[in-house]
């Protein structure tokens, strides 16, 4: 069997392997493809935004400096005393428990009134005691550097520092006064981390530093499309690593001092693995990708945190019960300041709110999962996902194709967002999908392109059983058909002409001939109409069966309505039959639905598409009773059961020549509802006539039967019925007696 599944698809096979190579090559990061990591950017923030809890966290304030504040208290940079201002309205008379500044202060301000005073006092003040001790009263006045210093001096307030050639573009300068670094130089000494480097920085003035709580970075890390997903957890600069504003104040708000980088065993990550996977704070974990960056949890659209003017803090207008006990990030929102960031939930989305989210993340544990160990499990799924698609496709149809590809794909997704939402593990999709996706296409523009051959051939092979737009109809899914032998539920029929050996005795050769070619032309356009097979001719008698090679649900209702049309068909035949001087024909047609046998089967010598087994012997016998029954159809009741639209008679329970199991027989009278009165009531007669006969009470069910007899003198039926009441009356069957008669003739 393998051997001929390669020698049949081996090109496919190859092709498809080859194309899972090169998704296997990008899960293994041997060489990334860039359209692969663009999709799986696209579906990550797919997911991100379908998650998206939508909801506010109010342990978080952002007091913006928005177009409002801008328009109140002048453009930014406002001077330092108004920038102390806020801290002492925000710890003072607001009561909050942080303020982290989304702004760096980086070089003096430049007060051209303590300008103009030194300028003024210079020379003089040295000579003159008098104007000194003025000049030294009136400086801090108008040293607003000084005012914010003293702002700062023994409060809870973050400053932030910018570092340049890293993330973001930027050169190797500096400027201000570098923070005391988290981790110092050395402390990650032979380990394989590529941290995001930096080579320059912009911090605060020394003294705005030396009073400040904490500090951390404002770094967020954009990829390749330009949107921000991450932040860097640590920054390194000459050997030195700096935490993250979000980390600082998180550590701030736990009471915690020191962070604990987080290292796999070797038994889970496998011997050498010496990467960076998580921070500890505290009782808090961090889960980082290879660069040490955290994927950040976007609660919402911009406002998922409580905003508050900036002007509305130094004027006391804000709302105290918003602010007290509050951890409180300083950002600026207006457009014109350029602090708006592109990310997967908004185009313009402020930066300082960035913050906030990684802030909610580490302190409620809902940061993604990102480790770079996920490339030996996307490699897996890559592997065993194409190598199912590279190895079935070729051997199945094309809706069973799309059939398992949909299931495939909708497998993996599914247990993606599974693991995304509920394991808080980010799982790589994008090469996975693209692999069955690709797969998929590839192999129906095989089929399509240069299968061609294998439908012609198929036409070539069932021609002659089917009419020419089923032929059509296989050829669109060639791979669906088989000639193999196969057990499968059909409906099968037989149809024979009435004395048939009287007529080809009353008609020469020529006419003969020409008597059948009419009548078998007829009747096959009547089973090619109702989509049947033609078995094959035998004579005069017909065997065609319904459900193979193509797939038909509705095989016994086709079957059916077929020999209701055939019998109606020979009625017209006779007609034209009777003007040519030609006998009239009167056929019987025997039905069976049941579980059959059906392929090319033969000899060595000559093959040919059928049908074999129990139920096709069955049907031959069915056909052969309507002699008996006098009907011209009979059908079995599995063929009644499976076509309730149709009105029945039953004739009777027979055991059939050479089968032992007993069979119910009925006689199809038309649609339901084309029943007519007359018929109904004899209908009902007939139903208790029987019951009184299986009775054994041959009395009454005699004299129903005559009565019918009499209201259709015609009908064969009742008269055999009458004569077997007789033999039944002077030769009784046993007292278990079934009702069940055995015809020992076929």
């Amino acid at each position: 069997m393998l051997q001929e599944y390669l020698k049949r698809h081996w090109i496919r096979v190859l092709v498809s392997l080859f194309i899972l190579s090169v998704f296997l090559v990008h899960a293994l990061k041997w060489h990334e493809w860039e359209i692969i990591d663009r999709f799986d950017s696209i579906a990550y923030d797919i997911r991100l935004r379908l998650t998206m809890p939508e909801t506010s966290d109010d342990r978080i304030v952002i007091v913006e400096i928005d177009e409002k504040s801008l328009a109140a208290q002048g453009r930014w940079p406002w001077p330092r005393d108004k920038v102390a201002r806020l801290v002492d309205q925000l710890m003072d008379h607001y009561g909050v428990a942080l303020v982290a500044f989304d702004v760096v202060f980086a070089e003096p301000e430049e007060a051209s009134a303590l300008a103009l005073l030194d300028e003024l006092t210079g020379d003089l003040a040295a000579n003159d005691r008098a104007l000194q001790q003025r000049y030294e009263q009136l400086r801090p006045r108008y040293d607003h550097d000084s005012a914010l210093v003293e702002s700062l001096d023994g409060r809870n307030v973050i400053l932030g520092v910018f570092f340049t050639g890293g993330g973001d573009s930027g050169g190797s300068e500096t400027a201000g006064a570098p923070p005391t670094p988290l981790f110092p130089r050395g402390s990650f000494t032979g380990r394989n981390i590529p941290f995001v480097t930096a080579s320059g920085y912009a911090a605060n003035l020394a003294q705005l530093q030396e009073k400040a709580f904490a500090t951390g970075h404002l770094m967020a890390l954009p990829d390749t499309d330009g949107l921000v997903r991450r932040v860097p957890m640590l920054y390194e600069y000459d050997g030195n690593f700096y935490e993250s504003l979000s980390m600082s104040v998180a550590r701030n708000v736990l009471g915690v001092k020191g962070v604990v980088p987080g290292y796999p065993d070797e038994s889970r990550s496998g011997r050498g693995y010496s990467e960076l996977e998580w921070l500890e704070i505290g009782d808090r974990r961090i889960p980082v990708d290879a660069r040490v960056s955290a994927l950040i949890p976007y609660r919402g659209h911009k406002g998922s945190f409580s905003y508050v003017s900036a002007t509305d803090v130094i004027t006391g207008s804000a709302p105290a019960s918003l602010l007290e006990g509050r951890i409180v990030l300083v950002g600026a929102t207006a457009a014109g300041l350029l602090d708006l960031r592109a990310t997967p939930v908004q185009g313009d989305y402020p930066g300082v709110e960035v913050h906030a989210n990684m802030i909610t993340g580490i302190l409620d544990g809902t940061i993604k999962e990102n480790p770079a160990y996920t490339l030996g499990a996307e490699f897996l799924l890559v592997l065993l996902s194409g190598l199912l698609m590279a190895l079935l496709l070729p051997v199945l149809s094309p809706i069973l194709s799309g059939v398992m590809t949909l299931v495939l794909l909708g497998s993996i997704v599914t247990a993606n967002l599974l693991v995304w939402q509920y394991a808080n593990f980010v799982f790589p999709l994008a090469a996975s999908v693209l692999t069955v996706l690709t797969l998929f296409l590839f192999n129906m523009w095989y089929a399509y392109f240069f299968e061609a051959r294998g439908k012609r051939k198929l036409a070539g092979l069932f021609g002659e059983y089917i009419p020419p737009e089923l032929v059509e109809e296989m050829s669109q899914n060639p791979e669906s058909y088989t000639l193999e032998s196969h057990n499968r539920e059909l409906t099968v029929l037989f149809s024979d002409v009435r004395d048939f050996t009287s007529i080809s005795e009353g008609l020469g050769a020529g006419e003969l001939s020409e008597l059948m070619n009419a009548y078998l032309s007829a009747m096959t356009r009547v089973i090619y109409d109702h989509r049947g097979t033609v078995d094959k001719y035998i004579g005069d008698a017909i065997m065609a069966f319904w459900g193979a090679p193509i797939d038909d649900p509705n095989h016994p209702r086709n079957a059916l309505y077929s020999a209701l049309r055939m019998v109606s068909q020979v009625r017209v035949l006779s007609k034209e039959f009777r003007e040519r001087g030609w006998p009239e024909l009167h056929i019987g047609i025997g039905i069976n639905t049941s579980d059959m046998n059906v392929g090319n089967m033969g000899s060595s010598f000559r093959r040919a598409y059928t049908v074999l087994g129990d139920g096709v012997n069955l049907a031959s016998r069915l056909e052969g009773l309507t002699k008996s029954y006098g009907v011209s159809i009979i059908v079995s009741r599995a063929t009644r059961d499976a076509v309730p639209a149709l009105a029945y008679r039953e004739l009777d329970r027979v055991r059939v020549k050479g089968r032992d199991k007993p069979v119910s027989i009925y006689e199809p009278l038309g649609p339901r509802d084309a029943v007519d009165k007359k018929l109904r009531d004899e209908l009902d007669f007939y139903r208790e006539a029987v019951k009184l006969y299986r009775a054994q009470n041959w009395e009454l069910a005699e004299l129903q039967f005559v009565n019918l007899s009499k209201r259709s003198p015609k009908r064969a039926l009742y008269k055999l019925y009458i004569e077997r009441i007789n033999h039944f009356r002077n030769n009784p069957p046993p007292a278990d007696w079934d009702g069940v008669y055995t015809h020992l003739e076929k």
